[in-house]
């Protein structure tokens, strides 16, 4: 009795560890170690392990891998095959596989081995507009393009250790288009487009030069993205990955580098970006390494980022890249958080981020470009910022625009908390910088050129109707906080600084309810500005002097 009833403890003990092992790993998405997509089981349906499935070799349909023969009705007949089977693994092997639009069908995975490259076609007849799908946003007045698409499907992955080649340096515009709405990005296909899709998994893969973006989700859920390298500097618009509308996404592993945005959050309709993990990257960026917006109607909440280092682009280029002509290797942004065409952006963490040489750290943002996300949508009213935590972040020689969190007159950003940072700008912003900015401008030099100066915090313009970019304020008259249109703001355990010399503010504050600046630690040897802090219109604070200070005084308050 006492033998059968150990037998029984024991069984449940195996099962509990079982049931929780799998829960910890997967949480509600998960992957099987044959590589199925796990459904949480609220969703009731049953996933597939491709792996135990039959393997359909596009060879075995005709595609050719030299380079030249296009492929594209190949890997869409094996697709199609696999589909009507019941689903499985459709192997792209060895070689150089030259296609245009691939359509995904249900539970397929597009698994393409070592040494195999998936090429697009550098002809633009080989990609053509696709039907106007259910969900709608302000990006699809000109139609979509792409290498492998789908849309409203389930279960489906790309997989391997091959590469996607989009051929983008070929993929420059058609030629003799007039420049619409959506401008040049007309016809140039993404590499990846998914559309109200449901588990899906992209795995292990290499990228690169994509038409347009390189991976967009667009109203997605229940999303795997592990383990990728992309490399995208042979276009305009060459985002890396674009998560759009989705519910539940996870991004992870990954190796990043891109002409344009890095990680982007958009919600360019309705849906939200929501219930997301970001962690474990290294990003390169152009532009903005880590962005949210600029379409923001549907919001953006529930989002964590976490262990990410984030730096200049390569200093090398593959053949064909366009890296370093047009834009500055170092990049716009490292984190931007911005709301412009409506919707709420809250339940924000970022943690355990390190950065170097970026223009703007972080960039918090609340304007009112006011875009409706399609035609017949009605005008957004003015969105929300609240609720955001940021710690653990190392920001070195980086540029002199300053990070800034900014509401607008009547709309202020809440509830934001920074804590455990350390800031190191270049510096050299002096009066004799100030008195002839041109002889100190240029690239990597105190300021850019063209770009507005502000030594007084009442010039520095909202710009509420402008396109979201860090650059667009200017130079600022602090040197590690502008904070403006702000209720409920607390920064403790900051550690900043200049490489050369700067005499602005450390921190200006306008129009701010409720401010704490707690602990802090100036490393520099000698503070140079006139105060810590500069508040203006500031509503109950409390500021403690940073050690090594000196005599300097902490605050200027002017009301």
């Amino acid at each position: 009795m006492d033998s059968n009833k150990s037998k029984i403890e024991n069984q449940k003990s195996i099962d509990r560890r079982k049931f929780f092992s799998r829960a910890a790993a997967v949480g509600t998405v998960g992957v099987l170690s044959g590589g199925a997509v796990l459904a949480s089981t609220n969703q009731g349906n049953q996933a597939h392990d491709f792996s135990q499935k039959t393997v359909y070799n596009i060879k075995e349909f005709g595609a050719v891998g030299d380079g030249e023969t296009l492929n594209t009705d190949a890997i869409n007949n094996a697709i199609s095959k696999c589909n009507e089977n019941g689903g499985g693994r459709v192997l792209i092997p060895v070689g150089v596989f030259k296609s245009g639009t691939i359509q995904m069908k249900n539970n397929v995975e597009l698994h393409i081995e070592m040494g195999a490259t998936l090429l697009g076609s550098d002809n633009y007849r080989h990609y053509p507009k696709q039907a106007q799908p259910e969900f709608r946003t302000h990006l699809d007045p000109e139609g979509w393009y792409a290498l492998i698409y789908g849309v409203e499907l389930t279960n489906i992955a790309i997989t391997g250790l091959g590469t996607i080649n989009g051929n983008g340096a070929a993929l420059t515009g058609i030629p003799g288009h007039a420049v619409t709405h959506w401008d040049e990005m007309f016809g140039r296909p993404r590499s990846i487009l998914f559309i109200s899709c449901k588990q899906v998994r992209i795995e292990g893969l290499k990228m690169l030069a994509s038409g347009s973006w390189m991976q967009h989700y667009l109203d997605c859920e229940d999303v795997i993205v592990d383990q990728i390298e992309v490399f995208n500097h042979f276009n305009k618009n060459n985002d890396l990955i674009d998560i759009d509308g989705c519910r539940r996404f996870t991004l992870s592993n990954a190796i990043l580098d891109s002409d344009d945005d890095g990680i982007t959050f958009k919600s360019s309709g309705a849906a939200a970006s929501e219930d997301v993990t970001v962690t474990n990257c290294v990003v390169s960026s152009c532009c903005n390494a880590i962005k949210m917006g600029t379409g923001s109607t549907g919001g953006f909440r529930n989002v964590t980022i976490s262990n990410c280092v984030i730096k200049h682009t390569r200093d090398k280029a593959l053949p064909g890249s366009i890296l370093g002509s047009h834009v500055p290797k170092n990049g716009i942004s490292g984190i931007s958080l911005q709301i412009v065409d409506g919707g709420v952006m809250e339940g924000i963490a970022i943690s355990n981020i390190v950065m170097e040489d970026v223009e703007v750290p972080l960039f918090i943002w609340l304007a009112n470009r006011a875009r409706p996300h399609t035609d017949t949508a009605p005008v957004p009213p003015v969105g929300k910022i609240r609720n955001i935590a940021i710690s653990n972040v190392v920001a070195y020689n980086t540029g002199n625009l300053c990070n800034s969190i900014t509401g607008l007159p009547g709309y202020n950003v809440e509830n934001v908390t920074i804590n455990n940072v350390q800031f190191f700008n270049r510096g050299g912003v002096t009066e004799a910088a100030y008195a002839n900015p041109e002889e100190h401008s240029g690239h990597l030099k105190v300021f850019h050129p063209r770009m507005p100066i502000h030594r007084d915090f009442r010039r520095v313009p909202e710009k509420e109707r402008d396109y979201p970019e860090a650059l667009h304020l200017g130079y600022l008259p602090s040197s590690v906080f502008f904070i403006r249109n702000v209720k409920n703001v607390s920064i403790d355990n900051l550690m900043f600084a200049s490489n050369e010399e700067d005499i602005r503010y450390p921190v200006v504050a306008v129009n701010v309810d409720r401010l704490r600046l707690g602990k802090s630690i100036f490393s520099g040897d000698t503070p140079l500005s006139s105060a810590y802090a500069l508040l203006h219109n500031v509503k109950e604070y409390d500021v403690e002097k940073p050690l090594g200070w000196g005599e300097n005084e902490v605050l200027k308050v002017e009301n």
